[in-house]
């Protein structure tokens, strides 16, 4: 019987696993759960590969991964003959260059053979991290067979082998995906590490070679379309054609030959000490499954944790209030009627465990009849979970086995049973998987009593929805951020001084080093007992310096709980997130921005289905889901314990070179993503010793002007670079050496000196992304002439102006977005350039009015670009304009069904286009912006748009109506989704609908949040205010009063602003108090013949709670509800030329606000003398700002509460000698003020 090799045996191991129990190739064995189903590396330029989509994937119903939504594409497995990827989505094809060889290799078939034993090992490198190479080892078999085809003597015997090389893939693979599952735990054995390193760089280097092949493809289509127009270009290429036909007759060709030697290296590394791999490898998979079972220890019931309620009190106080309440939702007939739910949500080591630790042992838990403590980790199964549920009940493990005897004895359990379930550390891999799983887990639960109870911890919002979801409750949850700086120490100093008799009287200067170690852990309670564990080993001054000054995350325990959020990740998850620890910390990632760069970098392979962007964007949303980004605004942020921990995790792979830091940097073998930041030229040398940089960030601020010769030095040393981030100060030009960067797909130049980019630039024919930030306007030469040379180009963020210069700008086919060109009369410049562009998802055209007819304008072809959702159409010169032809050309610019956002300018056009009548064609339509456009007068029906959220008018001086033939049904509700409208500049503006037709109470604006009308001087008032109005600004209306009429009680808003209206008489605010509970913001400046805010009902107790309110006329302040105000937290005083002091009777209505007023601004008072004598009253005021009022000469006495007093725009030059820093005489009356800021005189 022959010898069974430890690939065999693993292949004949997994062949129990096919679900088809056929005999068929296998697909790829089951991994161990809670561990990735990725293993080394995702090679960049590779399409997606494999069989196996996740842990114990087969070809008959893949298993996704960990997390992963089944919607997300780039993880659904291709085999070898799966069909390739569309054009334009990133190398998804071989390249011609081995589709059409020209000259007959008489050694080909030689190394062929060898490639045949290599290719076995090869793919399992390839597997080995779900790394892709599949379609390289692809690629590598398809150029052999075509080369093949010219070798016709050898032809059949190699085909086969390589026919049998491609059938025994799959075989191969099954054993690669066991090696793969245990990369996590690789960084304990050296010697297995060290294998995998070597395997992860000779797939690299097969990948480099397969990458300069498709360069050499791009570059033949590049040149095979340019006309020789000079003899001397000729016989310079029939040199270089001899010279290159003469090295493959002698069989020297260069890059065969590193093709050969990377499949060489491939073979020599994936056969030598497979059999030690093997070993080494179960032998660390056994250490890591001890310590995940000593972890899970640590979670377990019984287990109190001394002193971690510190910082916690309250938390606990909120969870307590919640059991001792029953639920108060409505009970209904739902199925988990008697069931309240309660999540505690936070980040690992913020100590979710140990709050639901101490509130599982207090008092109140005895009102339940039955308690339930469950560790559910990431190793989530079902019968275990409720075997688990049992135990904690009875004490006393089940013997039961089946789901159905499982469920029925713990619904016999709980029954009519008020309980309380602890669910500890739950973690979410697939959402619908895991949503069905959990109801098969808590459907028993259902038969409990009344006021029963689960709570939960978990990471991440999502768990928490999804438990709600599946009880059918609201998500109720409590979010644990990290410490107070004081609470912290507090819980370091009980774990550091633990057993120590009077801590308080002694050790004071470890009490120093405490308190500089706290600010270290960043609030984390995990981090401030494992330290504090640490500091407690040795109570010695300099144990503690020590501690103090190490890395203080390098404990174990810290680690080995944040790890668990990178390792559960899939493979080519790990990829996106490692990358992103190159970015310092509070770095605001921008989704789109971080989606390109792992674009460029191949961790996101291309689909039939979606764009490679849109995949990468849902690759950004399964890491915030998963909390590992927090949201910031409109960009997010990673937590500091999780970008230091993760740091930590991934530095084998992502390293930075800070001035002198870079000292703690050696692993120059295996760093693939580099940042630098230095002012030391030294440390850009070292750059060179990186050999397989994939990434490259360089922030350079020396004061060495001799950038160039070191940028030169670092291309030709990272050739294998794909990004290149370049911030350097005054560099003016980027060299021409960048040729060498032949595989780079992303180069982003930050600065305001480059002149010019290199000409090379142009042949670089990979870059998909070219970034340029620029403050300041360069030279129109800026870009190289043959910049349209780069094919692949998806993303250009350039200035307007260099955007435009670009030349028949139609060749670069791959373009997503062209936010505005300019368009010329002249050919290249045309706005036919865009006919073929039809993956653009942004386009902005610029200068219509150079378009000379209807035919032009149809050529663009805009309405078959069927991913354009934003549009901008514009007109330049208004000077000797066809309206006509206007009119016509944009009737001929219709835009696909799928557009979302549409905005036309300067057209002078007096009509609507055609297609813009058609409420089908727009149906998908969300914002909508019409500006300068002079001539137009009637409006298309937008109010009949059913997705319609914003709508914005600009300077349309002709329009009327803003909807015209309103149909009046009842059942028909105008802008039916519109939540903002601005109206600007619509002079002859008179009503809402032509011939004054109004909606019915309801229909008119049933969504509008936010209304801006300005300068519509005809325009009639609101019949009513919309039921849903949050903000509502007036600027420049003739109306004498503003109508609060509203069916809603109480009526939602929050913010007005009323300015500039000479006309208005009257706001009904004191008339409507009681239903104006909502608002908090009021402005009302320069209405001169403002004389009421409405009456007070003697019966009214209400009042109005203001966080802002702005004014002109101090006057108003003594108008109800104003007099009666019961709190304000900041006033502005401002627009009014007239005020030169103010009222005594004022003094009264400052009194009453003074507890709560803490901001006070005067502004663009140009004749006020004096500021109020009782400012010193206000006890709660802690700023003053005082803006362009000339005339102030001196200030009243300030309260000693004020931390801020500012003048901005200069003051008057008595003022400024007096309070002047340097010697004001005055200076002393305001030295109890912390920060202060005089402008000098203007």
């Amino acid at each position: 019987m022959p010898t069974v090799s430890p690939f065999n045996k693993q292949a004949q191991a997994t062949h129990a696993d096919q679900p088809d129990g056929s005999g068929g190739p296998l697909r790829g064995p089951r991994c161990g759960p809670g561990v990735t189903q990725a293993g080394l590396y995702a090679s960049p330029s590779a399409a997606q590969a494999g069989h196996c989509t996740g842990p114990g994937a087969a070809h008959a119903g893949r298993r996704r991964c960990p997390g992963v939504p089944q919607a997300l594409p780039g993880w659904a497995g291709r085999g070898p003959h799966a069909p390739q990827a569309r054009a334009g989505h990133a190398r998804a094809k071989a390249p011609a260059t081995l589709r059409s060889p020209t000259i007959l290799y008489a050694s080909l078939p030689i190394y062929l053979f060898s490639y045949c034993q290599l290719f076995c090992s090869t793919s399992i490198a390839v597997a080995m991290a779900d790394m892709f190479l599949d379609p390289i080892m692809e690629k590598i078999i398809s150029a052999g067979l075509r080369y093949l085809k010219d070798q016709v003597r050898w032809q059949k015997r190699r085909k086969e082998e390589l026919e049998k090389l491609r059938k025994n893939l799959p075989q191969i693979q099954a054993v690669v995906h066991f090696a793969s599952s245990q990369e996590q735990i690789t960084d304990q054995d050296q010697a297995l590490n060290k294998w995998l390193w070597q395997l992860r760089d000779a797939i690299d280097d097969a990948d480099d070679v397969l990458d300069d092949l498709e360069y050499m493809e791009l570059e033949k289509q590049v040149t095979k379309n340019k006309k020789l127009r000079r003899v001397r270009s000729i016989m310079k290429s029939m040199k270089k054609r001899l010279v290159k036909i003469v090295k493959r007759a002698l069989k020297i060709d260069p890059t065969l030959k590193r093709l050969e030697e990377a499949v060489q290296e491939l073979y020599r590394v994936s056969t030598t000490g497979v059999e030690t791999f093997l070993r080494l490898a179960e032998q660390a998979k056994q250490e890591h499954q001890k310590q995940q079972l000593e972890l899970h220890g640590a979670r377990e019931e019984g287990y109190l944790p001394k002193n971690d309620l510190i910082g916690r009190g309250k938390d606990k106080e909120s969870v307590v209030q919640w059991l001792r309440n029953p639920s108060n939702e409505h009970r209904g007939t739902e199925l988990y009627r008697n069931i309240s739910l309660l999540s505690i949500v936070g980040h690992g080591g913020m100590g979710k465990t140990a709050l639901l630790q101490h509130v599982y042992k207090d008092e109140i838990t005895k009102e339940f009849d039955r308690q339930m403590w469950v560790c559910v980790s990431n190793n989530f199964d079902k019968k275990k979970v409720i075997a688990d549920m049992l135990e904690s009940l009875k004490k006393e493990r089940t013997r039961l086995e089946t789901l159905g005897e499982l469920q029925g004895a713990l619904e016999k359990e709980v029954m009519s049973k008020k309980f309380l379930l602890v669910l500890d550390d739950i973690w979410e891999e697939d959402e619908e998987k895991d949503k069905s799983k959990w109801e098969d887990v808590l459907a028993p639960l259902a038969s409990g009593g009344f006021g029963s109870k689960i709570l939960v911890t978990t990471r991440t919002d999502s768990v928490a929805l999804m438990f709600a979801k599946v009880i059918q409750k609201k998500k109720e949850i409590v979010k644990l951020e990290g410490l107070e700086e004081d609470e912290c120490l507090r819980l370091l100093n009980s774990h550091a001084f633990a057993g120590v008799e009077n801590p308080s009287d002694d050790h004071e200067k470890l009490r120093v080093i405490a308190a500089e170690i706290v600010k270290k852990l960043l609030g984390s309670p995990l981090a401030a007992k494992v330290v504090g564990g640490v500091l407690n080993d040795n109570l010695d001054e300099m144990h503690w310096s020590t501690v103090l000054e190490s890395n203080l995350l390098g404990q174990n325990s810290i680690h080995s709980i944040l790890r668990l959020s990178y390792i559960v990740l899939p493979k080519l998850l790990q990829n996106c997130l490692a990358f992103c620890c190159m970015f310092p910390q509070d770095h605001e990632f921008v989704k789109d921005d971080l989606v390109r760069m792992w674009i460029a970098l191949g961790f996101i392979q291309p689909s039939q289905e979606m764009t490679m962007e849109d995949i990468g964007r849902r690759y950004f949303d399964v890491l915030v889901k998963k909390a590992l980004f927090d949201k910031v605004d409109d960009d997010y942020k990673m937590h500091d314990l999780i970008h230091e921990s993760a740091s930590k995790f991934f530095a084998h792979e992502c390293g930075k070179l800070v001035d002198d830091e870079e000292s703690s940097l050696k692993n120059f073998e295996t760093i693939r993503h580099l940042s630098v930041r230095t002012t030391n030229p030294v440390i850009l040398r070292k750059i060179e010793n990186f050999k397989h940089l994939h990434s490259l960030f360089l922030f350079y601020e020396g004061s060495n002007q001799d950038h160039c010769s070191a940028l030169i030095k670092i291309f030709e040393a990272s050739r294998c670079l794909r990004l290149l981030y370049i911030h350097i100060d005054k560099l003016k030009m980027i060299p021409e050496e960048i040729r060498y960067l032949k595989h780079l797909r992303y180069l982003m130049i930050k600065g305001d000196d480059v002149t010019r980019l290199p000409r090379s630039l142009s042949n670089l024919y990979h870059l998909q992304y070219l970034v340029y930030y620029q403050w300041k306007s360069g030279r129109p030469e800026f870009l190289p002439s043959d910049i349209n040379n780069l094919s692949n180009l998806r993303h250009v963020k350039l200035s307007h102006a260099y955007i435009s210069s670009i030349c028949v700008i139609g060749k670069l086919k791959s373009l997503q977005e062209i936010n505005m060109f300019d368009l010329k009369n002249e050919m290249g410049y045309r706005i036919d350039e865009f006919k073929y562009l039809n993956d653009l998802c942004i386009l902005g055209i610029n200068c219509l009015e150079n378009v000379k007819d209807v035919e032009e304008a149809r050529d663009a072809q805009l309405c078959e670009k069927k991913r354009l959702t934003d549009l901008t159409l514009s007109w330049g010169s208004t000077d000797s304009r066809n309206i006509d032809l206007d009119e016509n050309v944009l009737d001929n610019l219709q835009p696909p069904k799928c557009l979302r956002n549409l905005c036309i300018k300067r057209y002078l056009g007096a009509r609507s286009a055609i297609w813009m009548n058609n409420v089908n064609l727009l149906s998908n339509i969300k914002k909508i912006k019409l500006s300068n456009c002079w001539e137009w007068e009637t409006l298309p029906p937008f109010g009949r748009l059913p997705f319609l959220k914003i709508l914005k008018l600009d300077d349309m001086p002709k329009v009327k109506w803003l909807e015209s033939k309103f149909n009046g049904n009842d059942k028909y509700r105008v802008f039916p989704l519109l939540e903002k409208l601005y109206i600007y500049g619509l002079e002859a503006l008179e009503d809402w609908f032509e011939a004054g037709v109004a909606a019915e109470d309801g229909c008119l604006f049933p969504c509008l949040i936010q209304l801006t009308l300005r300068n519509c001087p005809k325009l009639k008032e609101l019949p009513s205010l919309p039921p849903k109005l949050e903000t509502l600004e007036i600027h420049k209306i003739g109306w004498t009063n503003l109508n609060f009429c509203s069916n809603s009680n109480p009526i939602p808003l929050e913010t007005l602003k009323v300015s500039y209206c000479p006309n208005i008489t009257s706001l009904p605010l004191a008339d409507e108090i009681a239903r104006l509970a909502a608002l908090r913001s009021l402005i009302i400046i320069n209405c001169p013949n403002l004389i009421s805010l409405g009456e007070m009902q003697t019966t009214n107790n209400c009042h109005l709670i203001l966080s802002n309110l702005g004014i002109s006329d101090p006057s108003v302040l003594l108008m109800e509800p104003l007099r009666s105000i019961a709190s304000l937290k900041r006033l502005t005083i401002m627009v009014n030329d007239e005020l030169v002091s103010f009222p005594n009777e004022a003094e009264q209505w400052f009194l009453k606000v003074r507890s709560s007023l803490s901001e006070l601004q005067f502004g663009w008072l140009k004749s006020l003398q004096s500021l109020p004598s009782y400012l010193e009253s206000l006890s709660s005021l802690q700023h003053l700002f005082i803006k362009d009022v000339p005339m102030l000469r001196e200030l009243p006495n300030l309260p000693p509460s004020l931390k801020g007093l500012i003048f901005w725009d200069g003051c008057h030059p008595e003022l400024y000698e007096r309070y002047r820093e340097d010697g004001g005489s005055d200076r002393h009356k305001i030295a109890h003020i912390p920060h202060i800021r005089i402008d000098g005189p203007c």
